[in-house]
């Protein structure tokens, strides 16, 4: 009797993008750009443009200073938070503003 103890996995290859890396960074699956570093004052932040699939994302590192005062800290918290929710809203393409989406019956219809 013979057993197969490791499972042999094939996936199809994904050709590189204009703007991959095309080194360690790209994955089996996926493919990275080389990250884009801003830096102001001791913050700073990494993006990397990312297709996973057929999907494409920007992927985001933020480093902010916080205060030792632990009310200033929670503060700056909250404003991050708040802010971060603004900018989300603000590049996330949304349904409705891609052309040929309407209206989604079946969302707005009552549960029998």
């Amino acid at each position: 009797m013979k057993a197969r103890t490791m499972a042999r996995i094939q996936r199809d290859e994904t050709p590189h993008t204009a703007w991959c890396a095309r080194d360690h960074r790209c994955g089996l699956d996926e493919h990275r750009s080389a990250a884009k570093v801003v830096a102001g004052g001791t913050g700073r932040a990494v993006v990397t443009r990312v297709r996973a699939g057929d999907v494409e994302y920007a992927e985001v590192h933020l480093r902010i200073p916080l205060s030792r005062r632990e009310d200033t800290a929670r503060t700056q918290l909250a404003t991050l938070l708040r802010l971060l929710g603004q900018l989300l809203d603000a590049v996330i393409a949304r349904p409705y503003a891609v052309p040929g989406r309407g209206e989604r019956p079946a969302i707005s219809r009552r549960a029998a």
